[in-house]
């Protein structure tokens, strides 16, 4: 509905004030280098130019990784765990990056798994091609390189890590001081066969055939890497035969694979001499893959009555309408949600404001639910094209980022400050804005639609964590239908208040009450702006959340000077805007200055962090494995923690099953926990999941309850 007569003015304003925020994130950053160095890594940004920077040429550039003995980083498809380096490249105009030329993997066996990546050296090469569009400076003749890369180091423990380099290669003359080791990896690199192979499903096996290997490899034992992830069981055994000049291999079908493709590329390798020689082939899939038995949200599995084709699923029309009547439910209860509060508080005066106005209800709610859907459909597909482009990221991946979070303080700081009294907008605008934002208050309740989108995307209602997860493994139509569809039940009960004449006749008129309830609402808004500095303290430090606090007292002195009136509004509001300025400039940086390192990041010593590689080695032991999902944003997350989580009888129950506690915290950008939210077809958090060996994974319910715990924990 309609927002308060002093919110009438533009909620744009606040978005502009918010964003100054943003700039610290720019402070905060490491200057960039060619060299990363970490306990575990060594990375270097390399290039390979040697006839210069030329319109037609290829330039070559790549990220080589010095692994520590025993630590290896992940190929393309990682095996059983593990995530593939990623890299982001910032280049100038005419100059376009391809796709990593990756070099062969080695078979890293940890356990009852194994993966697929590298260790000692690596240089993962990409070329750039140079356009005639690509104009160098005339006073600095260079081509400059930037790179965002993310990486998954391992050993026994996995540590995520990440880089910012810069390269600056001179357009004329030669830059080949790494050549030695770009020929390396030109070497390592798998090369194409000329004729195609061919896989046959049989029961839970594919029958690949190869030809067109060279001759000498006859008769060798050769080394398989399939392209596609979790198609096979990576560390069984499997058998390899050779029948004249074409070599085939029986190999076992992964009992929860993640798709059913029509085309495999495969990458076969062997030693000959001292030189490790690789080959790759595009390999057709003929007949029905097996039928999977797939995680219901509650832990059980399910067989579909039809064998899945390499097509894809047969029962995907089901599934996606269960996924929207599962969006619908979800955005409903969101409306229950704890981070929702603050934006319910303004609906419920704007409802309250204008009881005896049906129309403008009626038009209110209209331009509220429109607010609501078309920022639910924004936010997704946002996600959707960030994915496709390689970002790991899932459902609240904008809290995720400290400058976000401190933005978001400031627009509910200065919400707060309008409704407990201290200025009104109509001081800051023109006053033809003001008198447009009067004749058309349905802006006001549209603007209101889109802050309850942003403010609510953090929290996972039942139902939705399902249809969120399955948004992302289905085409961009429908699963914009879903992010749709969510939109939609989360506005629907406003919608349907507002076109109700029975709710209309029992609302309170308005009168001098409201401003004694304006007041009152300013306070849900400081209780927002708390949570969101304890969330900034979760991702920045203490020293982080002491700066966003200061940051705000220097916000709302700056804005109590320019309502002044007189002679004193010069002299105060120009103190006031050194006095902002001196903080931005001084403190402004640890708003998004990372946290260093956190004594115990999992909270009690009886929850351990999670990290990749943990849980299967936990089962190795024989010990079943409970892990927690969860982020300091999600308030859902904390109220779990706190209450049942934190349950006497329950602690009990995990001590006496002896299962191993371990908490996923997403606070911060985690591609290793996006991949494993990921792979239980989730996107978003809280996830509670129950772990046994040789079992599937039981997914609990958001809300979790004691007895639901207690109920899964007794089939142990």
């Amino acid at each position: 509905m309609i927002l308060l007569k002093p919110l009438r003015r533009p909620l744009a304003t606040l978005l502009f004030i918010a964003s100054c925020v943003l700039s610290t994130g720019a402070l905060a950053q490491n200057s960039p280098q060619s060299t990363v160095t970490t306990e575990q890594v060594q990375a270097e940004l390399m290039a390979h130019a040697p006839d210069g920077v030329d319109p037609g040429k290829t330039v070559w550039v790549g990220l080589q990784l010095r692994h520590q003995p025993d630590w290896h980083t992940y190929w393309k498809n990682s095996g059983d765990s593990g995530l593939a380096t990623s890299l982001s490249w910032t280049l100038p105009a005419g100059v376009l990056a391809g796709d990593i030329a990756w070099p062969l993997p080695v078979k890293i066996p940890i356990g009852n798994l194994a993966n697929y990546g590298y260790d000692n050296t690596v240089l993962l090469p990409v070329p750039l091609t140079i356009t005639p569009d690509f104009k160098p400076s005339v006073l600095k003749p260079e081509l400059e390189v930037k790179l965002q890369a993310s990486w998954l180091v391992c050993k026994l423990e996995c540590v995520p890590q990440d880089g910012e380099f810069v390269l600056r290669i001179p357009v004329r003359g030669s830059t080949a001081m790494q050549g030695a080791a770009f020929d390396a990896a030109f070497r390592a690199q798998p090369q194409a066969l000329s004729q195609a192979g061919s896989i046959a499903i049989e029961g839970q096996t594919l029958k690949v055939s190869v030809i067109g290997l060279p001759a000498s490899l006859q008769g060798q034992t050769l080394d398989f890497f399939p392209e596609t992830p979790e198609i096979i069981e990576t560390a069984a055994q499997w058998t390899q035969h050779w029948q004249g000049a074409v070599w085939t291999a029986a190999v076992p079908i992964a009992k929860h694979r993640s798709g059913d493709p029509a085309v495999m590329p495969l990458v076969l390798a062997a030693k000959l001499g001292d030189e490790r020689l690789g080959f790759i082939t595009q390999a057709k899939v003929t007949g029905p893959w097996p039928v999977m038995a797939p995680i219901s949200p509650a832990g059980a599995t399910t067989q579909s009555p039809q064998p899945i084709t390499g097509s894809g699923p047969a029962n995907l029309p089901s599934s996606l309408w269960l996924a929207l009547l599962g969006a619908l439910l979800g955005g409903l209860i969101l409306n229950l949600m704890p981070c929702v509060f603050p934006v319910l508080a303004i609906k419920v005066v704007g409802f309250a404001r204008h009881g005896g106005h049906p129309r403008r209800q009626r038009v209110g709610g209209l331009a509220y639910s429109a607010g609501v859907v078309l920022s639910f459909v924004a936010l997704g597909a946002l996600m959707l094209v960030l994915r496709g482009a390689g970002a790991q990221l899932g459902w609240g991946f904008q809290l995720q980022s400290p400058a976000m979070v401190a933005a978001l303080a400031v627009l509910f700081t200065v919400i707060g400050l309008n409704l407990a009294g201290v200025f009104e907008f109509g001081q800051f605008v023109p006053s033809r804005v003001a008198l447009l934002e009067a004749k058309n208050p349905s802006i006001n309740a549209f603007l209101s639609g889109i802050l309850a989108v942003v403010i609510a995307s953090p929290c996972t209602a039942p139902f939705m964590g399902a249809s969120l997860g399955l948004a992302l493994a289905l085409p961009a139509l429908q699963a914009l239908a879903i992010f749709a569809t969510l939109g939609l039940g989360m506005a629907l009960p406003y919608l349907a208040a507002s076109w109700s004449p029975a709710l209309a006749r029992k609302l309170p008129r308005p009168g001098a009450w409201m401003a004694t309830f304006r007041h009152a609402m300013a306070f849900p808004m400081f209780a927002t702006v708390v949570w969101l500095v304890w969330v900034l303290g979760q991702q920045s430090g203490i020293n982080g959340a002491a700066s966003l606090l200061a940051l705000l007292l220097g916000l709302a002195l700056l804005i109590w000077t320019l309502g002044l009136r007189g002679r004193s509004r010069v002299v105060m509001t120009t103190l006031g805007v050194a006095i902002f300025v001196l903080l931005m400039a001084s403190i402004g940086q640890n708003v998004t200055k990372p946290l260093e390192n956190t004594s115990n990041p999992a909270g009690t010593a009886l929850w351990q962090p999670w990290t990749p590689g943990k849980v299967d080695q936990a089962l190795a032991r024989g010990a079943p494995v409970f892990v927690d999902f969860t982020a300091a944003w999600c308030v859902t997350c904390q109220y779990n923690k706190s209450t049942t989580l934190a349950s006497t009888e329950l602690l009990a129950d995990f001590a006496r099953k002896k299962v191993t506690l371990l908490r996923a915290d997403w606070t911060r950008r985690d591609p290793a926990i996006t991949a494993a939210l990921a792979q239980l077809g989730r996107n978003g958090v809280p996830v509670y999941v129950l772990y046994q060996a040789g079992r599937a994974p039981v997914v609990l319910s958001e809300i979790l309850s004691v007895a639901e715990v207690r109920s899964a924990l007794a089939t142990l």
